[in-house]
């Protein structure tokens, strides 16, 4: 259980994050939903160790995590697929999947364990493996970023704007990755400015405003909130907003 408890954070002298309280359960997608400036990202952030909280706590289980250098919580496991796109695109795709089992380097029957489970997971990587990355889609690329995620076979993947720039082709096969991978049985925190589509791949959803933890409850509940409807959804109905 990732558990976040009045944490405040931010940049320079101010605080985005004022207060929030955030828990994501075992086995459970959770997604982040609310304006830009929200706090969305910073959030996840917080939880990976490259922003200090100033007063609070992130804990996994019964261990705290702030304070922590990314490197250790990392180790913890915990992922993170950034917003902005973070492939080496004069590496192969073999090469960026493999960076991410640095941890596990010098084992390198657990290395090669790893990345054919990540293989038969997610064939992208095994069909693709010798190509650049920079010769990748939007979609593909973003596919390999989780797949590099996945070969530290974390306890909780992080994901800060999945569907940023991608096609409608491409968000359907991340989308579809998304939905496997839980069902799988990965746990998953994952911020998005899609609501339908984020909302649509959760069992949970929090909504953030201002800093702030504004809303939170299942997926379903949080999209027909009749003030989601309102805020975040231009005005449709929770019927329209189901077959949206």
């Amino acid at each position: 259980m990732l558990t976040l408890e009045n944490v405040t954070a931010g940049y320079g002298g101010g605080d985005v994050l004022q207060g929030v309280d955030l828990t994501c359960a075992p086995g459970t997608v959770t997604c982040i939903v609310g304006p830009n400036g929200a706090g969305k990202s910073t959030v996840l952030k917080v939880i990976s160790g490259l922003l200090r909280c100033r007063t609070g706590s992130v804990s996994l289980g019964e261990t705290r995590l702030d304070g922590l250098d990314p490197s250790r919580v990392l180790a913890l496991g915990i992922t993170q697929v950034p917003q902005s796109q973070a492939l080496f695109p004069g590496m192969t795709v073999r090469e960026n999947v493999q960076l991410g089992g640095y941890l596990i380097r010098r084992d390198r029957k657990l290395l090669a364990a790893r990345y054919a489970a990540v293989c038969e997971r997610i064939p992208l990587v095994a069909s693709r493996a010798g190509d650049h990355a920079g010769n990748l889609s939007g979609g593909q690329r973003r596919m390999v970023e989780i797949a590099r995620c996945l070969m530290l076979e974390p306890k909780l993947l992080l994901l800060d704007e999945p569907s940023l720039g991608l096609d409608p082709q491409s968000l359907a096969g991340v989308a579809g990755l998304i939905r496997s991978l839980n069902e799988g049985g990965t746990t998953m925190l994952l911020v998005e400015q899609n609501v339908r589509l984020g909302l649509g791949l959760a069992t949970h959803g929090v909504v953030m405003e201002g800093g702030r933890v504004r809303l939170t409850g299942t997926a379903a509940a949080v999209r027909d909130n009749p003030e989601m409807a309102a805020l975040y959804l231009g005005g449709t109905s929770a019927k329209e907003t189901q077959r949206g």
